[in-house]
């Protein structure tokens, strides 16, 4: 394994980077209005992306192989888009309309440079077979075609997804959403 150094794909770095998402969680609820139809937009919006989350989860073997299968043979980040419209949802359910801007400010400052670091990274690890991977198959929207198939890695292991630890993410979105309904109700 190829260490990650001072970059955002290092551990310290996401670390920090859930440690900032929890810390903005406070003031998120303390400002949030929710109502109904914007915790059923937001929720509707979230859920997709907990379901690409769970289905990237399940296909990737991190620092083991290169993620090709399943939902990687569509786009190069199926996590991160993932995360996207799981946050996307929450700061719509928040109620605030300037929430999704504010969100989406964050998600593309952080992410980008996490994408970046991440990809060379990649490429250290993976060097020519990554760098090929990279040029046929888009980061974040899908072409109609995809990559080919690779057998070995193709599909969802439910193994993966537990070692991988992506229920965390669907327990976090429950109290998440949790939280914001018992907001709205004591707004009430």
């Amino acid at each position: 394994m190829i260490p990650r150094g001072d970059d955002p794909g290092d551990p310290t770095f996401r670390a920090q980077r859930l440690r900032l998402v929890w810390l903005l969680a406070i003031p998120f609820l303390l400002l949030s209005e929710p109502s109904p139809p914007r915790l059923i937009v937001g929720f509707l919006i979230s859920v997709p992306g907990l379901f690409l989350r769970a289905y990237a989860a399940g296909s990737i073997h991190k620092e083991k192989e290169l993620a090709r299968g399943g939902p990687y043979r569509h786009l190069r980040h199926p996590l991160y888009l993932g995360s996207f419209f799981l946050g996307l949802g929450f700061s719509i359910a928040g109620g605030r309309w300037w929430f999704p801007f504010l969100y989406a400010g964050l998600f593309f400052w952080l992410y980008g440079r996490t994408i970046r670091a991440e990809e060379r990274r990649l490429y250290a690890l993976y060097g020519v077979e990554f760098g090929s991977y990279r040029d046929s198959v888009p980061a974040f929207f899908p072409r109609r075609k995809s990559a080919p198939p690779v057998p070995e890695t193709e599909g969802f292991r439910f193994r993966l997804f537990r070692r991988n630890r992506e229920w965390q993410a669907g327990v976090g979105a429950l109290v998440g959403f949790g939280l914001l309904f018992l907001r709205m109700y004591l707004m009430g």
